[in-house]
């Protein structure tokens, strides 16, 4: 890979990568919810570059000015496929705000592949396979393992972080989250356990002024599970409190390098790893089989792994290279 020639640069919230010339490149967009401020889309972005280098795509990725805006994401959508590509690659958080667009391309031939996150209603809209994680089963895994490292005697009190209500991957990932909670619940009948929800933010600041709110009203918690990577600013709100690593069990999702470090100062318990590179890289190649092959796309999951803080050490050196 090291071999092929990566051609980037950053203009205004778009990426562009090409690899060395050819007759008749591929044109790939990719479009996403989140900024390029946001840590999580490096490794997305590398695999989308890795890919597109390899076939010799032209590949253009948009990124939202700002984080989490649909409205931004529709327009970027519209402004990739005026240029008439072979394929869009985008992510659905919302049920609705896509499916003209979706359909439209369709319509006009265009390859069209969900990454990241999905739509969570059937038939919902005409993407033609998903590569991501299965959310809801993703959030059921962690909190059957959080279960396992809470105390053994006296009343638990879990709060649950929905990061963002109004995006599919997080309800989704809540919904697991509150399952797995729910059944060790009731596996517990003699014991006091409180399980509750809290809309904690999109963002370090947001999450850290929310959650610490509750825990100034409830000393009591257990431990905190979120949708996302916000638990690093609880981390930091915990430590900024002379507060135990420990005494209150943190887990979310995503491997950032920020959480690997609160991983290894024995803040952070469990994240799981949706593989983020593997969603950039993999529909491409989908788009690559489908034009020179004719296989149809296909689903991907790309796992609900935890990464434990034994790991952590391990998994640093691959987020060095942008890879984790």
């Amino acid at each position: 890979m090291r071999n092929l020639a990566i051609a980037a640069a950053l203009l205004g919230g778009a990426v562009l990568c090409a690899g060395p010339a050819a007759a008749d490149p591929l044109k790939i967009v990719l479009t996403v919810h989140g900024a390029t401020s946001n840590q999580f889309w490096q490794p997305v972005k590398k695999g989308f570059e890795d890919a597109c280098a390899k076939i010799q795509a032209d590949c253009q990725m948009l990124f939202t000015s700002t984080n989490g805006s649909i409205e931004q994401q529709a327009a970027n959508m519209e402004a990739g496929l005026a240029g008439n590509p072979d394929a869009l690659i985008t992510t659905i958080a919302d049920n609705k705000a896509f499916d003209k667009i979706i359909a439209d391309a369709r319509a006009k031939g265009v390859i069209v592949i969900a990454t990241n996150a999905d739509d969570t209603e059937a038939g919902g809209n005409q993407r033609q396979a998903y590569i991501g994680q299965g959310l809801p089963q993703a959030g059921y895994s962690l909190a059957k393992y959080m279960a396992t490292q809470f105390p053994k005697e006296g009343p638990v009190h879990v709060l649950v972080g929905i990061n963002d209500p109004s995006a599919n991957w997080s309800t989704q990932r809540a919904s697991g989250i509150l399952k797995g909670l729910e059944e060790w619940k009731a596996a517990n009948p003699g014991r006091d356990i409180t399980i509750e929800k809290l809309d904690s933010g999109g963002d370090n600041a947001t999450a850290a002024d929310r959650v610490g709110a509750y825990l100034n009203a409830h000393p009591e918690t257990t431990a905190y599970l979120e949708t996302g990577s916000q638990d690093v600013a609880v981390a930091h709100v915990l430590k900024d409190r002379g507060i135990a690593p420990g005494k209150v069990l943190l887990g979310g999702f995503d491997v950032e390098s920020d959480v690997l470090q609160e991983m290894k100062s024995g803040y952070i318990q469990a994240h799981v790893d949706q593989q983020p590179y593997m969603q950039g890289f993999m529909p491409v190649m989908e788009v690559y089989l489908a034009k020179t092959v004719g296989l149809a796309p296909a689903d991907i999951d790309t796992g609900l792994g935890l990464l434990l803080p034994a790991q952590a050490d391990a998994v640093t050196a691959w987020a060095a290279k942008g890879l984790r």
